[in-house]
């Protein structure tokens, strides 16, 4: 019987211990240098690591890991889950400008999760060791560099005292809407996600065999769910290839993304809508004579808002270097159900839903809902109304509730908010369900998401999602970067009129600055025709400095407080209330 993730690695490393489980692209670039580790050396090292942890009496505890992209970080995260420790990904400290941010998080995560020892990278180690003295969070946490664990450590390895039940690990959600949270996900919502995963995606054993084995390319953060759950652990509970790269390498060069889903051909390759944006942005005739996507048979979307518009120019922009409207993969997941809750059917295109003739968006295909697909295998999904605790009738919509066997166990050291979120009950219905804070409806079995709960504006009475206000000022203007828009509301009292006042921040192309004044003119009249609103102010502000979290999602409550504070990188001056 199948305990963990653990097991199949030993199995896969018994019956193929040759075969590439991971391939690092150091540079970014498949013609540069190339890590390689095989099952057999992946489940070595694993073990090596998780004596390491055994010998000095940690299972149970819990244990930082702070690496740098690369085969390191997996190698540790797999050594945790064998020595029955519990795992605490996190984003290492590294540049000036991520430096004050990720030093924060790290000291929080460290403090909330009693951690007693850190695993990482060389220099990552060294460099806490200098910070040592400003850190007091780090005294009496031991630390190591994994790399300088001997191979020799692995014999003397144990089989942890594992059960369906043990945290395999906490997974500190990114904060959108609240200061993260460590969501305890244990090893029997590992394994039932990955059944969700490989079904709904199609990762059957004839597809494995026609692809050779090679599944995934990936650049998205480990230490984030998208990138861990799935193109990470997926490979090991499929026993198959991944390609992995950095996000960094990702970022500066978005085209390596596609280069690389050209060259090894993988069945499975996904990102947030904004990777899309992205590779639009540098899809030169050039680079499209040299792609083949013709073997990519799933790219998952998913994090944030899926906008049919970014479909639409996707699969019309690669469609000349084989791309397929088949492939796109809108999904819906959140860490708290471990990862993947819906997904789109494989091979069928996604659906869409046009906007009501009624509505801000009528007539405007590129405004379509887009479906985030069907649940999972044994996932039961229903939309409630959160006050009266009732299923609300398909079509209405209402917060996303769901139950199934990889709703994680809680949060960390938290009753009360476990207890809010995880142990809801609906009329009708036997058995509890997690809160996900979302808002949607299901339309013939598939969800359509709408927005977050916490961020719904009301004016006047009057409901709002800040995504559709987000969506037609994007489209109002084309100096509007898609993805990078934030739409709140604000107390008016202070300005003179009561109740709440509706602000829209947004990022725009730095060659459009001069027409500024124009452009918030622009959005300003397009949400008032197509929303009956009247906008406080329209910030417009330099590029990447919205927040966002480390998946992406615009962090509104962020760009709010930003905004009262007189903070956000403007480029010009708000509006006068």
């Amino acid at each position: 019987m199948v305990r963990s993730l653990v097991d199949l690695l030993s199995q896969h490393a018994a019956h193929h211990p040759d075969r590439t489980a991971y391939r690092y692209l150091v540079t970014g670039d498949c013609d540069g240098e190339i890590q390689e580790i095989s099952y057999g050396r992946l489940a070595e090292r694993s073990r090596a690591v998780a004596a390491w942890l055994q010998e000095r009496g940690l299972a149970g505890s819990r244990a930082m890991l702070l690496y740098p992209p690369g085969p390191e970080f997996i190698c540790g995260y797999l050594g945790c889950l064998a020595a029955g420790v519990v795992a605490v990904p996190g984003v290492p400290p590294q540049g000036r400008t991520q430096n004050h941010r990720a030093l924060t998080r790290m000291k929080r995560l460290i403090a909330d999760a009693d951690a007693k020892v850190i695993l990482g990278g060389r220099e990552v180690i060294t460099a806490l060791s200098g910070l040592a003295e400003h850190l007091p969070e780090l005294d009496g946490v031991t630390r190591v560099a994994t790399e300088d664990i001997p191979d020799a450590a692995a014999a003397s390895w144990r089989e942890p005292d594992l059960d369906a039940d043990s945290v395999a690990f906490l997974q500190y959600t990114s904060g959108s809407t609240s200061a993260p949270r460590g969501v305890m996900v244990t090893h029997q919502n590992l394994l039932d996600n990955e059944r969700v995963i490989t079904e709904r995606m199609g990762h059957t054993p004839d597809v494995i065999a026609e692809y050779g084995h090679e599944m995934f390319v990936s650049w998205l953060p480990m230490y984030h769910d998208m990138g861990l759950i799935g193109p990470v652990l997926n490979t090991i509970h499929l026993g198959v290839t991944a390609t992995l790269f950095s996000p960094l390498h990702f970022l500066q060069q978005p085209q390596r993304w596609l280069t690389a889903i050209s060259r090894y051909r993988p069945h499975t390759s996904g990102a947030p809508n904004f990777a899309y944006e992205l590779c639009l942005k540098h899809a030169t005739p050039r680079l499209l004579d040299e792609l083949d996507l013709s073997g990519w048979r799933v790219a998952f979307n998913g994090a944030e808002p899926v906008r049919a518009a970014t479909l639409r120019r996707f699969t019309d922009t690669f469609a000349p270097a084989g791309f397929r409207r088949e492939a796109l993969y809108p999904c819906y997941g959140l860490a708290e159900a471990t990862l993947m809750v819906t997904g789109s059917a494989v091979p069928a295109p996604p659906t869409l839903l046009a906007p009501p003739e009624t509505g801000p968006h009528a007539g405007q295909s590129d405004a379509a809902a887009v479906s985030s697909g069907r649940p999972g295998p044994d996932v039961t999904v229903v939309i409630a109304d959160p006050e009266r605790r009732e299923e609300l009738p398909e079509g209405e919509t209402g917060e996303i509730w769901v139950r199934g066997a990889s709703v994680a166990k809680g949060y960390w050291r938290n009753a009360l908010a476990t207890r809010e979120t995880f142990r809801a009950t609906l009329t009708g219905h036997d058995g509890s369900f997690l809160r996900t804070g979302d808002l949607g409806f299901l339309r013939d079995g598939e969800l359509f998401v709408t927005g977050r709960l916490k961020d719904l504006i009301v004016i006047d009475g009057r409901n709002h999602y800040p995504q559709d206000l987000e969506l037609t000022a994007e489209m109002a203007h084309p100096a509007l970067r898609p993805g990078c828009t934030a739409a709140f509301s604000v107390d008016g009292n202070d300005g003179g009129a009561g109740g709440e006042q509706t602000v829209l921040v947004a990022e725009i192309a730095p060659d459009a600055v001069s027409e500024a004044e124009k452009i918030i003119d622009v959005v300003r009249s397009g949400i008032g025709e197509a929303h009956g609103l009247s906008v406080r102010d329209v910030v417009l502000v330099r590029p990447g400095t919205i927040p966002k979290t480390s998946s992406g999602k615009i962090q509104r409550r962020a760009s709010r407080a930003a905004y009262l504070d007189g903070t956000l990188a403007a480029v010009t001056a708000p509006t006068p209330s």
